[in-house]
């Protein structure tokens, strides 16, 4: 029984690693499905439906503590999807995304 303890707490901090995400969103009349993603310790994605019936722009500023915001665009037909991605140079400890689609 002690050993079964041990292995889990051993396992606890595996599955702390994640970095918390915030998405602002501003969609203006844009029916898009929008989920955010966690790829490794330096990349984290947005994946982007576009469940309307019109055509729709978007695009995603990136911010990641001191490095400069890195801008990302998408151009979504009617029942498409995409990823938008960022890798970065350093860790990331907290990730930012201000999301603005608008139809096209």
């Amino acid at each position: 029984m002690k050993k079964l303890c041990c292995a889990l707490l051993a396992c606890l901090p595996l599955t702390a690693m994640a970095y918390p995400i915030e998405l602002e969103k501003q969609l203006n009349g844009a029916e898009v499905s929008v989920s955010t993603q966690e790829i490794d310790h330096n990349m984290g994605a947005v994946q982007l439906y576009n469940y309307g019936q019109r055509d729709a722009k978007c695009t995603a500023v990136f911010r990641n503590g001191p490095e400069a915001p890195r801008t990302r665009q998408a151009n979504l037909a009617a029942g498409e999807s995409s990823n938008l991605t960022l890798k970065s140079n350093r860790s990331i400890i907290k990730l930012r995304i201000k999301l603005t689609c608008e139809l096209i």
